[in-house]
């Protein structure tokens, strides 16, 4: 059986409206956390389905992703591998990583996708073997994150990493569900966008269920997702800056939705 058949990833909420990730290899017995919001649901999902923790992978040192990993690594010897950059503002880091940089959690590759703008340690972690990616706060379903420790070029050449390195396919985790919002927002900046009409559609019907609109993929994101799409001509000329760079559109987008 193909590695990517057997593996599982069990996804969960935390706190208000962040997102908890488990993924589960049961060959090696690997479970991997990304982020911890509050150890609570990860100790709770953990022992519902019998699993052993092995490994923690931080995307930033923001409290709302850090604040549960003491104590849900208490008790096990999980591994903490998160931002070098942030090595004394994370609690129990084992192990830190740049941009580029590979580790191997039992057989699964992970790499570091250095994504900063939201926060300089952002990192993204992408799966290959499983083509699925967690980028944390710096790309979310039809959105991106508020742009707090670098500067909106900085951010909009995350972003535009993150185009050029994942695939298509790339099913996308990330730390929040944002997504009606931004949904709602995205329409204001591309109402002529059919893809997002459809897309806004299903989203607020997942909502109205209290249901999560995650995970997504690269394909949907670029095809409805207005901060990814700064670079097209037809969302440049819905904003009436045909002409200008894309990172001055992706700051002009960024800058409305903060004023939202």
């Amino acid at each position: 059986m193909p590695l990517a058949d057997s593996v599982q990833i069990q996804q969960f909420p935390c706190l208000n409206d962040n997102f908890g990730l488990l993924i589960h290899e049961p060959q090696s017995k690997t479970t991997i956390a990304i982020d911890v919001p509050d150890a609570m649901p990860y100790k709770k999902e953990l022992q519902d389905r019998g699993w052993t923790l092995t490994h923690i992978l931080v995307t930033h040192h923001h409290w709302d992703h850090v604040q549960g990993i003491g104590d849900l690594k208490t008790g096990t010897n999980a591994v903490v591998i998160g931002p070098e950059l942030s090595r004394d503002k994370i609690e129990g880091m084992s192990k830190g990583v740049e941009d580029g940089d590979k580790v191997l959690c039992g057989p699964l590759e992970v790499q570091a996708i250095g994504t900063p703008g939201h926060t300089l340690d952002q990192i993204s972690w992408y799966f290959p073997q499983l083509n699925m990616a967690h980028t944390g706060d710096t790309l979310f379903a039809l959105g991106c994150g508020r742009v707090f420790e670098g500067d909106k070029e900085m951010m909009w050449s995350s972003l535009s990493k993150l185009k050029r390195m994942l695939p298509d396919e790339t099913t996308i985790y990330c730390g929040h569900e944002y997504t009606l919002a931004n949904a709602l927002f995205a329409l204001r900046v591309e109402p002529e966008n059919q893809d997002l009409r459809a897309r806004a559609a299903v989203i607020e019907a997942l909502r109205s269920d209290q249901l999560p609109t995650l995970p997504t993929t690269m394909k949907l994101e670029e095809a409805t997702n207005p901060f990814l799409r700064a670079d097209q001509p037809s969302l440049k000329a819905a904003l009436g800056m045909t002409g200008k760079s894309d990172a001055a559109v992706f700051a002009e987008i960024r800058t409305r939705k903060d004023n939202a």
